[in-house]
């Protein structure tokens, strides 16, 4: 440690900050560093660099080109947005033309549906009856004797009218003319009627 300078720390200095460079003092040197190789900040300009107009005046407002810009961007994403609302952006062709009703009367082909309909739903009684008898089975022996062209009033009493259309189908069927619905003629029924 004898060879050691008593200036020396004992340690390597070499990255450690210079200290900045102090002015002269005197009155004509002044804005002169002592050591002018070791300014490391650069002076400062006297006049600011401009490239042309940093503000902007609209409306009495001043505004800078950088807020200009975000206005205007905000302008066009409006503008596209309404267009996208309006479907522009869609990429559909054009519309596809109205529906059409067909000029076709509708009665004909409703008339072939309900007759056969129609046909369908009148039906036959389910048991034999005999003058005198009441109720709705009555009824729909009325009913099903109408839809075959024996046309008698449907009101669920098997009086003479109904009698007198009985005995008229028997006779059209080549039954034996008694003027009741027996077995043969209940099944007689049911068969005309699905024919209908």
């Amino acid at each position: 440690m004898e060879g050691r300078d008593e200036r020396d720390p004992g340690y390597d200095d070499w990255f450690d900050e210079p200290e900045p460079p102090s002015e002269t003092q005197s009155g004509v040197a002044r804005g002169v560093y002592e050591d002018a190789d070791e300014v490391w900040t650069l002076p400062e300009d006297e006049e600011p660099r401009t490239t042309g107009p940093r503000e902007v005046v609209i409306a009495g407002r001043t505004l800078t080109v950088t807020q200009l810009v975000i206005i205007a961007a905000c302008l066009l994403a409006i503008f596209f947005a309404i267009l996208a609302a309006a479907g522009v952006f869609n990429g559909s062709t054009a519309a596809p033309p109205p529906a059409t009703i067909p000029t076709t009367p509708v009665t004909t082909t409703v008339t072939a549906p309900a007759t056969t309909t129609a046909a369908n739903t009148t039906p036959a009684p389910q048991q034999t009856l005999s003058p005198g008898a009441t109720g709705s089975q009555v009824k729909t022996l009325q009913h099903a004797l109408t839809s075959l062209g024996f046309p008698v009033t449907a009101d669920g009493d098997y009086g003479q009218a109904t009698q007198a259309a009985v005995s008229q189908f028997q006779a059209a069927k080549g039954l034996a003319v008694d003027g009741i619905v027996g077995s043969q003629t209940l099944t007689a029924l049911q068969q005309a009627l699905a024919k209908q």
